[in-house]
């Protein structure tokens, strides 16, 4: 059965991918939520996580990204209950799923209540943001994206403060497999002038064989269309600058172009996979902004020019190895 259940996650990348693994493995799901003024802004990332010894633990990991603190709430693996065919899990009292959350944590309580979201593009052949690497089986690194934008409803308490995030926006990811990428970049926001516009792109070292190449992923979502530049689609990066200050990136397709100017901020530190156990740190801010402009290569028009707040940012591990 566990491998019916793992055959099947292949092509719905958003449940859970670890049945029968007993060992270095790790999976976990990114809810970042931001309430409708930007003033509160988290990422609450649940996951089970498995070193090389066949050690467990299930995990809520909860960054307050406009206070730039962390807390990672570490529970029993027996406690983690997902769900097969379908994303729905538990740890303990904390419920995690597609269109809701229930938190029961010291700090934070409360339910939030997703709608309208917006998932990658899925197919046969290209199963989510993967492509046709999520038939590979010996990928360091899966990552899958469970909505690019989508709106939000509910209250949570945290620290004895209600919160309403009636009106706020949301987005959803995932990462399964063993460890984080050697060197990464990874960026998003979904808070443009306007409203149902949200950017996400990451790059990484991504290793094959004896050997290793630089991955890349962005989407554009702009007017209902998911417009998708992968190192799978003919997508080439032309420039990666990174410094303490920003991340410029370029990349384009046959049909368009893509310029980012991230503007970086003072990130948090967060606990990160290392050989499936959640012994590494990543550091990522919440308070960036990115200068999006996007170009129709065909027409020659420039479709878009925004500023994306609230935006979330990690530069991670050997990053000189990522500039071009």
């Amino acid at each position: 059965m566990n491998q019916l259940y793992r055959l099947h996650a292949i092509w719905n990348p958003h449940v859970y991918h670890g049945w029968g693994r007993t060992k270095r493995f790790f999976e976990g799901w990114y809810y970042k939520i931001v309430s409708k003024d930007q003033n509160n802004a988290f990422a609450i990332i649940p996951g089970i996580a498995m070193d090389e010894n066949g050690n467990k633990q299930s995990f809520v990991q909860v960054l307050d990204g406009k206070n730039l603190k962390a807390v990672y709430h570490k529970f029993d693996a027996d406690i983690f209950k997902p769900t097969p065919k379908k994303h729905s899990l538990s740890i303990g009292k904390n419920f995690f799923s597609y269109d809701n959350i229930i938190l029961d944590l010291p700090n934070l309580k409360g339910q939030l209540d997703f709608k309208n979201q917006t998932p990658w593009s899925n197919s046969f052949f290209s199963p989510g943001i993967m492509g046709p690497y999520s038939f590979i089986p010996f990928m360091e690194c899966y990552h899958g994206i469970l909505s690019m934008n989508h709106s939000i409803s509910g209250t949570i308490n945290h620290n004895g403060n209600d919160i309403s995030f009636d009106g706020g926006k949301g987005y959803m990811e995932k990462d399964w497999g063993h460890s984080f990428p050697k060197a990464y970049i990874w960026m998003q926001s979904n808070h443009f002038s306007n409203p149902n516009i949200s950017i996400k792109c990451s790059m990484a070292i991504i290793p094959w064989l004896k050997s290793s190449f630089i991955g890349h992923i962005a989407g554009v979502l702009i007017k209902d269309k998911l417009i998708e530049f992968t190192t799978y689609n003919g997508t080439r990066v032309n420039l990666c600058i990174i410094t303490k200050t920003n991340v410029i990136i370029e990349m384009e397709n046959s049909s368009y172009k893509l310029n980012m100017i991230a503007h970086r901020e003072k990130a948090t530190s967060l606990a990160a996979p290392i050989s499936g156990f959640m012994s590494g740190r990543i550091d990522e801010s919440m308070k960036a902004k990115i200068q999006v402009k996007l170009y129709n290569k065909k027409s020659k028009k420039l479709i878009l020019d925004d500023l994306g707040e609230s935006a979330g940012i990690e530069v991670a591990g050997e990053y000189n190895l990522l500039i071009k």
